[in-house]
């Protein structure tokens, strides 16, 4: 396909779970070919250690510092990044030479965007001298100096996708449900609206961890067991990020996990994945228009009660809750893909955030690109 670039995108979320690699054809515009996937797990001890790192943090005032464990964390996670991308080129049949470029997000461990500030950890220029290929990287902080959010960043790839869908259904709304929740809205005409929209598997998370040490409800069954905890409930959507007319970005912080007398095991985990649901619906309410579809990805979309939850609070306003498989994509794969598709993006100077989306004064593009100094 003439004019594409051969792109690897590397998400690391909020979950912190493990590193997807996913495989993208594009222009950086409106021609995307989507290509293989795979998820790479951490194990129990790293994601241990990306937790302290998040406590390390918090000191942070400039998005250069790597106190406490941030120096070896970052250079560790950088490392496992690179043996994601052998072990995926490995398993599907490809060689190092077939790349043009890789998008690496890193793991985001601070994120202040009324000061201004997002730490991700990843170090740019040891994944291109480890892999070598050009790496871009650092994609959100250009848009902070600007004046936006810093999130989110998906939106971009999400318009392109939507142009390349076959959907009936407008306004269309694509929902990521990872750590935390976003939404990205595509109008009749093709033009974007994003934001957060509050708590999404990070809670569940939390709460089964702490109170079943596993960490996290596999499909809802745990949830499936409880009750709605209406006075918990409550207390969450009540929050002033879902009544106040600015969107922002969230931090992982900034819903914390209930008190561990608050409900049962089963019962709390009902009532998260409600929140989950509820929140997405609440925060839908400031978009231009109302969806008519949803199309979900990311981890929550297996959570079997939440989607329930999600299905029918949309069926009271007249609109239909899809899965991104039935949509003819993989909702495991949207994010990492989309740190493919902004890579070239940004290599060729084109805008990653808009001001529907980030809050940006004026469309921007972003990251730094790592070119590799020495051979793999």
């Amino acid at each position: 396909m003439d004019g594409l670039k051969t792109a690897i995108g590397l998400m690391s979320g909020t979950s912190m779970d493990g590193i997807d690699v996913a495989l993208l054809q594009t222009d950086g515009e409106n021609r995307v070919k989507r290509g293989a996937f795979l998820g790479v797990p951490y194990d129990a001890a790293f994601r241990k250690r990306l937790k302290g790192a998040m406590e390390d943090a918090k000191s942070v005032t400039d998005r250069r510092q790597r106190p406490g464990t941030l120096a070896d964390v970052e250079n560790e996670l950088t490392r496992r990044h690179a043996q994601a991308v052998g072990l995926f080129l490995r398993h599907h049949g490809l060689t190092f030479e077939m790349i043009d470029v890789v998008g690496f997000h890193g793991q985001t461990v601070l994120h202040r965007p009324d000061q201004g500030l997002t730490v991700q950890l990843g170090d740019g220029q040891l994944l291109a001298d480890l892999t070598d290929l050009p790496v871009v990287h650092d994609m959100r902080a250009n848009d902070m100096v600007h004046g936006g959010q810093g999130a989110p960043l998906v939106p971009a790839y999400h318009a392109a996708l939507a142009q390349n869908l076959e959907l009936s259904e407008r306004p269309v709304c694509f929902v990521n449900i990872g750590g935390i929740s976003n939404l990205t809205y595509v109008s009749l005409e093709g033009d974007i609206r994003a934001y957060d929209s509050g708590p999404g598997n990070t809670l569940i998370d939390q709460w089964v961890e702490a109170h079943a040490g596993i960490p996290f409800d596999q499909d809802g069954m745990i949830a499936s067991e409880g009750q709605i905890v209406e006075a918990l409930a409550e207390e969450y959507l009540s929050s002033s990020f879902f009544a106040g007319s600015r969107r922002r970005s969230l931090d992982r912080a900034d819903f914390l996990p209930p008190p561990g007398d608050a409900a049962e095991l089963a019962d709390g985990a009902r009532t998260l994945a409600y929140v989950a649901a509820a929140a997405i619906i609440q925060s839908a309410r400031h978009l231009p228009h109302a969806p008519r579809l949803y199309v979900v990805c990311g981890g929550g979309r297996l959570n079997k009660v939440l989607m329930n939850d999600l299905v029918r609070l949309a069926e009271e306003l007249k609109a239909r809750v899809v899965r991104a498989e039935d949509a003819g994509l993989d909702g495991d794969a949207m994010e990492a893909e989309a740190w493919a598709y902004l890579a070239v993006r940004s290599m060729k100077g084109l805008p990653l955030t808009f001001p529907g989306t980030t809050g940006v004064q004026q469309p921007v593009s972003g990251g730094l690109v790592a070119f590799p100094q020495q051979n793999r």
